[in-house]
């Protein structure tokens, strides 16, 4: 089974302790995401998380130094709305009644079938895109502010963070610009970053989208056209 778009810009961050049940899934499903993240216990899980910050966490349960309701714990301590899909070979009722007390989203049984996995990471994302913050931004596009994706006729565009940091600035400016200064201080850090590399950096968004996407105020800034 196959995801098919809905999952294309999104990062997982698989956590299992066997190294070749992880290698072996991980070459099964990253094709199906924009990436796949891997750790090997759950404190290195949760270092991973707060590093890289994915869209979805899927963890065995049984592991050493930090089992995954411990790092399932840690996460939703930061996190209320990340998924949280888990699983293990135990079915006893306490570990299904401490992964429901934490906020996990879905409990799944070993051996985890890939279309079963699949199929339930299409369903929570789905759920989640339904009741996340999506602004219309134009006929063609929209903006999920909560998930921060950009989507070009309902389809994920594949952009860099920093270019997913520009477009959420001109969405919370929408109807207005913003000034060549302010994108640089916001998405760069750095009000030094020179107009060449600001102009290339456009260019490469309107690539991806189209050139009509971005409109350049001259002497001034940049606007979503809508």
């Amino acid at each position: 089974m196959s995801t098919g778009n809905i999952c294309k810009n999104l990062t997982l961050l698989y956590v299992e302790d066997e190294d070749k049940i992880r290698n072996l899934l991980k070459s099964a499903i990253e094709n199906e995401f924009n990436e796949v993240i891997t750790a090997g216990n759950g404190d290195e899980g949760f270092k991973k998380f707060k590093k890289y910050q994915p869209d979805i966490i899927v963890s065995d349960i049984l592991m050493p130094v930090c089992d995954g309701l411990e790092m399932a714990k840690n996460v939703r301590a930061i996190s209320k709305d990340i998924p949280i899909i888990l699983f293990s070979a135990f079915s006893e009722k306490e570990k299904l009644l401490s992964a429901i007390d934490i906020g996990i989203d879905k409990y799944l049984i070993k051996p985890v079938d890939i279309d079963e996995l699949l199929s339930t990471v299409e369903n929570i994302v789905s759920k989640k895109l339904a009741v996340d913050n999506i602004i219309n931004l134009n006929d063609t596009y929209s903006f999920n502010k909560t998930k921060h994706i950009l989507y070009k006729n309902k389809i994920p565009v594949k952009l860099t963070k920093k270019e997913l940091s520009f477009i959420s600035l001109l969405v919370d400016n929408l109807g207005s610009f913003v000034s060549h200064e302010d994108l640089k201080k916001n998405v760069w850090n750095n009000s030094k970053v020179n107009d060449a590399a600001v102009r290339t950096f456009i260019k490469r968004i309107r690539t991806k989208t189209d050139k009509e996407f971005i409109e350049n105020i001259s002497g001034l800034g940049y606007k979503i056209n809508v």
